[in-house]
């Protein structure tokens, strides 16, 4: 786990310091105190998830994934595959299964009480990135118990897919200005900032689109996939989570138990329909 901390706080220090220069929506203006406190919070949420990973999960993980091997269980074990094909497959698979999993925190009422935690944040930073509701967590482990032995997907694997995994997610949350031509050329790559600050708009067809996780093409085909032009223009967060007490630490872990319902608008506003782009 220790590479894997590292990283996460190299990549997160240096987008932290590239937001206070180059930020794309001008969100703390001259309120680096409040900036902070955002950050902390969402920085706290992630360490504490993952100190719940390694304490309830991880063991359990590391036993399923080795029995699934030893009795030569999982999609990929079907076949005798070269090395780096298998482990190109490996990340193609997961990264496939993230992006059903995603969507579905959308689709399944039950899973989207949680995952709302993630998208109640009006100010969308790298640290958002590890905003996460610990229920939501345990979930997705519990998930990846069936996901690894039926893929096939080793343990190393799933540490080289996390590896890149974490840098993509903390640069298509982040809050920095990216030239235009670099954020849609990388896109031919990975999810980008474009792309996800459309996904974390407050307005529901916008929120659900974009599940893409690394690769953006799972969007593409199952036509999920939407970019617009006017990107400052979005409302990040969720109406009914605005209030200061769903912000702090108490109110996030209790956003599953508030009722609420998710309304679709049949007309779509100016601002928010103008520059609208699907892509298939």
């Amino acid at each position: 786990m220790e590479p894997k901390a590292y990283l996460t706080a190299l990549v997160l220090a240096t987008l932290w310091i590239a937001e206070g220069f180059i930020p794309y929506y001008a969100e703390f203006p001259g309120e680096l105190r409040r900036r902070l406190q955002h950050d902390a919070r969402n920085a706290f949420v992630g360490l504490f998830n993952a100190i719940l990973m390694i304490l309830c999960f991880s063991g359990v993980l590391a036993f399923i994934e080795n029995w699934s091997r030893t009795q030569g269980i999982g999609l990929l074990r079907l076949f005798s595959w070269p090395t780096a094909l298998e482990t190109v497959l490996a990340i193609l698979l997961f990264d496939f299964w993230m992006y059903l999993w995603h969507r579905a925190n959308h689709v399944v009422p039950f899973l989207w009480r949680f995952h709302r935690m993630h998208h109640s944040d009006p100010r969308m930073d790298a640290s958002t990135a590890l905003r996460f509701h610990p229920g939501e967590v345990a979930l997705s482990a519990l998930a990846r118990m069936l996901v690894l032995p039926l893929f096939g997907i080793s343990l190393p694997q799933l540490a080289l897919y996390e590896a890149i995994l974490l840098p993509v997610i903390l640069l298509h949350h982040s809050n920095v200005r990216l030239p235009r031509w670099l954020d849609h050329g990388l896109l031919a790559l990975i999810v980008t900032p474009a792309m996800h600050r459309v996904h974390h708009s407050r307005w529901r067809p916008e929120t659900d689109s974009n599940y893409s996780s690394v690769f953006p093409y799972w969007d593409w085909i199952f036509r999920t996939f939407r970019l617009r032009a006017d990107t400052h223009a979005i409302n990040l967060g969720l109406d009914e989570f605005d209030g200061q007490e769903w912000q702090g630490l108490p109110g996030l872990l209790k956003t599953p138990l508030r009722k609420t319902h998710r309304e679709t608008k049949d007309d779509e506003p100016t601002a928010e329909s103008e520059g609208d782009r699907d892509r298939s």
